[in-house]
């Protein structure tokens, strides 16, 4: 089986997230209602600890749209620093104007 890019298993982690979103608010929100008995709780704990793991919003890495590199990435832009400053360069950036670098 040929290794998937950290782009695409990015991509599988969001449609997750997307999916899982209702289900998760759901269960934590039941895990922390005090009105519930203890019982309730832990299995509303134990029903999220059942989901995939990948559904969570916090396994997402914000990653450059142009190379995937996770660092000095622009969230505005959806890139990294360095496919900024090379498409900065070329004049493929709307409204960035090369001054000095």
């Amino acid at each position: 089986m040929a290794k998937k890019s950290a782009i695409e298993k990015n991509k599988r982690r969001r449609k997750l997230v997307d999916q899982y979103a209702d289900k998760r608010k759901a269960l934590k929100a039941a895990a922390k209602d005090e009105s519930l008995t203890l019982e309730e709780r832990f299995q509303a704990q134990l029903k999220l600890a059942e989901l995939p793991r990948n559904s969570s919003k916090t396994r997402i890495r914000n990653r450059c749209e142009v190379t995937g590199r996770p660092r000095g990435y622009y969230r505005k832009l959806k890139m990294s620093r360095v496919a900024l400053r090379e498409l900065g360069s070329l004049g493929l950036v709307p409204g960035m104007v090369k001054s000095s670098w």
